[in-house]
């Protein structure tokens, strides 16, 4: 099919760190690429002060909440995920590690490659384009990191966190300090500890301040508030001829305004849920039905929990004045803990934490957390009472590289062709619901502040963990028979489709994800050889 039959040669689902990365190197190589964005575009000032600004933070559009922070709860998990252009990167913590040693010996994809030198130039580039740097202070938090690592000999893991922040005098604008003068202008970190409520002054090295800033500049389309419906390939079915796309008005009820475009490729790139959903929907409607059997498996969630610590009030303690998270230790090879902070714009998070309750497993925690009502009525009080809260609490995100993993299957199609999806765990290897290392850590901090710990208010009332790392479901295998897409990200039984994005990651990464889904995405477009190559090919082909 020639090139006038097509809107693009490209067309990328979503903005985060995958699709950012493909819609750059893509225009590199000559492309014409569009990329669809359900969320809206923000410039710095646009960014919520506060959490309790639901209409700017949170992200709810058919109740016209447009924001950046999307809640998704299901059965096993309760998932906090981004939205808007640039994805999970405009309230994400900054925090750029690489993956733990197991992630790549993982069975799942091992004899594929030899993963930890095959991307050793890609993590390198995807820290040059990310401005990864190593935090440069300690804070009170630190503090208090150092000593409980110490305090279980474990203190020489202590690290401070590799950031994608500007570090620069604080508050004061300069020229673009990271591509010689091509990038935007950046303005100093003013430690002020909002950066996931999103970054108002310019210092967070969001994915539209380097490859969306530069993609831009390329010819590459960004089309915000459009959420796809339906992809389908175009001729015989196998998508050698391209795509049609359907799209529409993010959150619309009426008016839509729906459209088709037609691309060459599609890269699907729009978050692990999102990729999921709309790879469901499409096998579901029929558009893609060759898609794996093996899709929504291999779910994880990086085996999280997240607990906070408030001091009590009055007390002089004041986490808030750095970045989001500044360090971290490792209490056995398999767990990891950040100190973070939500600044002092976090307050009504605080809504989302209640009364830390460790007894009990997923049927039982219902009675165990009305136990712990009883027993300490003060204490379950005191989560509703938020007003400076945030200011005072330090937030222990844990994670582990450890092998469990849940399905993400079907359960119900709506009368428009959406889908809901719900969660099952996998029956050899499920997602655990408490991590005992996170409770004893958290005990640690609540006797050495004199305050209070919490845990999520769904794990402590129900058993299901919270989670801001869900990845998989669309997963790297040698075949249709073990995973989604192949050791180049191409979606088994089509062409020119591709998964690039944290749901074609097949294991834990025992750490924040985002630096490890950006390398991942480097290396998939050096498959895509350049336009011009590709039309000789072609013209070759046919004089033949």
């Amino acid at each position: 099919m020639s090139e006038p039959d097509h809107d693009y040669d490209w067309l990328i689902v979503g903005s985060g760190f995958g699709g950012s990365v493909c819609a750059l190197r893509l225009a590199e190589k000559g492309y014409r690429v569009a990329v669809l964005e359900c969320g809206r575009r923000f410039a710095d000032a646009d960014f919520a002060r506060r959490t309790a600004e639901v209409r700017r933070y949170n992200w709810v559009p058919h109740l016209g909440l447009r924001g950046i922070l999307r809640l998704s709860v299901f059965r096993d998990v309760f998932v906090l995920s981004g939205c808007g252009v640039g994805g999970g990167s405009l309230g994400y913590a900054n925090t750029l590690y690489r993956a733990r040693p197991g992630f790549y010996a993982h069975p799942q994809w091992a004899e594929l490659a030899d993963w930890e030198r095959e991307l050793e130039p890609f993590y390198a580039e995807a820290e040059r384009m990310l401005g990864v740097t190593a935090y440069d202070r300690d804070g009170p938090a630190d503090v208090l990191l150092r000593e409980y690592g110490e305090s279980i000999g474990v203190g020489g893991t202590y690290r401070r966190t590799p950031v994608g922040v500007f570090l620069g005098e604080p508050g004061v604008t300069v020229p673009d300090p990271y591509f010689g003068g091509e990038g935007p202008a950046r303005t100093g970190c003013t430690r002020c500890g909002n950066c996931m409520i999103g970054c108002r002054h310019g210092a967070k090295n969001t994915l539209v301040k380097n490859y969306l800033w530069f993609a831009e500049r390329l010819g590459v389309e960004i089309l915000p508030d459009r959420a796809v419906t339906d992809i389908r390939p175009l001729g015989d079915g196998t998508g050698a001829d391209g795509y049609a796309v359907t799209h529409e008005r993010s959150g619309a009820i009426l008016r839509r305004r729906r459209r088709t475009v037609r691309a060459r490729g599609v890269i699907v790139a729009a978050g692990a849920l999102g990729t999921n959903r709309l790879l469901q929907r499409c096998r579901l409607s029929g558009s893609l039905p060759r898609l794996s059997d093996r899709l929504g498996y291999a779910v994880r969630t990086n085996s999280e929990a997240i607990i906070s610590v408030c001091a009590p009030e009055g007390s002089d303690y004041d986490f808030s004045d750095s970045v989001a998270i500044t360090s971290s230790i490792h209490t056995d090879p398999e767990t990891h803990i950040e100190v973070v902070t939500y600044g002092q714009g976090g307050d009504s998070q605080g809504l989302l934490r209640q009364l830390m309750v460790t007894a009990g497993r997923r049927g039982t925690r219902p009675l165990h957390f009305l136990l712990a009502v009883a027993r300490h009525p003060r204490l379950a009080l005191s989560a509703l009472r938020i007003r400076g809260t945030s200011r005072r609490s330090v937030i222990l995100l844990v994670m582990q590289s450890l092998d469990n993993s849940m399905r993400l299957k079907v359960k119900r199609r709506l009368p428009n062709g959406a889908v809901l999806l719900t969660t099952e765990q996998d029956p050899l290897h499920p997602n655990p619901d408490s991590i005992p290392a996170a409770y004893e850590a958290a005990r640690w901090f609540a006797r050495r502040i004199g305050g209070t710990a919490y845990s999520g208010i769904t794990e402590a009332v129900l058993g299901i963990p919270l989670t801001a790392h869900i990845l998989g479901g669309a997963v790297i295998g040698a075949g249709p028979e073990s995973g989604v897409v192949d050791a180049r990200h191409r979606v088994f039984g089509y062409e020119n489709l591709l998964v690039c994005d944290g749901a074609a990651v097949p294991t834990n990464v025992g750490a924040n994800p985002s630096l490890t889904i950006t390398a991942l995405a480097e290396r998939a477009m050096t498959f895509v050889s350049p336009k011009h190559e590709q039309e000789e090919a072609s013209a070759v082909s046919q004089a033949r």
